[in-house]
């Protein structure tokens, strides 16, 4: 399985500032899905900081909590980084309202389910839910992967402005597999696709064997927040079935997302009342569900496409 991408795999950028909170974010840059514990030298060769300044800025981070050392002297991300990064809006309330769908994705397709964001030119998975027995895969939430070989990364470079597209466009298309995407022509090709279906299908981008169709999640606003992914193996997929399902939980994800909004103007008097939609139903026996995607999935998913 390929790795995903890790931001701080060659010496940090952030490494060339002078100023303190340049070299905090350093520090902090360090660190990465494949590189969850660190020592001290470990994280002065991945910042670029001299052992010295990376022991006195370590610390600090200890100190406020944004850091923690374990019994064996390593260092990994801490408890308080993760207070603030509930309060993200493309965090907390993104999981909150999609969860109980893409739960109920993964019970129904028996596959891999995804929900991810653009960071960049990157896309990073905010919740992954893994297949238990079918065909599970190795993706972690916090991980991140180039937009051109992933089903969300597609979906979101589909839908973003066009200045975006066309910088993505002008960027090297890194190799995972012989499928993978690695000319701009194709990928041009590709993106209109998907705008024209208004889904993404992508087949051993990543790896040989697995299939990943992905569809846009929208705020209520209309704008574009997020893309969500089912990936399955290719003898099993039945793209246009599972498109169909991934897109009825789409609209209730942002219906959702809508209910949230409106909770908050409301104010705390009200804000205990449960969303409802797939949160009832995921308190419910599987064969329950919202009602759209319970007919989308009533055809197989596991016969050839």
């Amino acid at each position: 399985m390929p790795e995903p991408l890790n931001p701080a795999a060659e010496v940090s950028a952030h490494a060339t500032r002078k100023n303190a909170a340049g070299r905090l974010l350093a520090v902090l840059d360090a660190f990465g899905p494949r590189s969850r514990a660190l020592s001290l030298s470990e994280i002065s060769r991945r910042s670029g900081l001299s052992l010295s300044t990376t022991h006195r800025l370590v610390h600090e981070l200890l100190s406020w909590g944004a850091l923690e050392r374990d019994p064996n002297g390593r260092y990994s991300i801490g408890v308080r980084l993760l207070e603030l990064a509930a309060l993200a809006p493309r965090g907390l309330d993104l999981r909150e309202a999609a969860f109980p769908c893409l739960d109920e994705l993964h019970h129904r397709t028996r596959g891999n389910v995804h929900l991810a964001v653009r960071d960049g030119m990157q896309v990073v998975y905010v919740e992954v839910i893994r297949a238990c027995a079918t065909h599970p895969t190795s993706g972690k939430a916090g991980d991140r992967w180039p937009m051109h070989a992933t089903g969300t990364g597609l979906v979101l470079l589909a839908f973003a402005d066009r200045e975006l597209q066309e910088e993505a466009l002008q960027r090297p298309l890194e190799q995972y597999t012989p499928l993978t995407i690695t000319e701009p022509a194709q990928l041009r090709r590709k993106l209109a696709q998907v705008r024209q279906s208004g889904y993404a299908v992508s087949v051993g981008q990543i790896t040989l064997p697995d299939l990943v169709v992905a569809v846009p999640v929208h705020d209520p606003f209309g704008g574009l927040a997020a893309a969500i992914s089912v990936v399955v193996e290719s003898a099993r997929a039945k793209p246009r079935v599972l498109a169909r399902m991934l897109a009825d939980a789409s609209t209730e994800i942002t219906r959702r997302l809508a209910a949230q909004s409106a909770q908050r103007m409301i104010g705390p008097r009200q804000s205990g009342q449960p969303l409802a939609g797939c949160a009832r139903a995921s308190a419910r026996p599987r064969s329950g569900g919202f009602a759209p995607v319970a007919s989308a999935m009533s055809a197989p998913v596991s016969a050839p496409a």
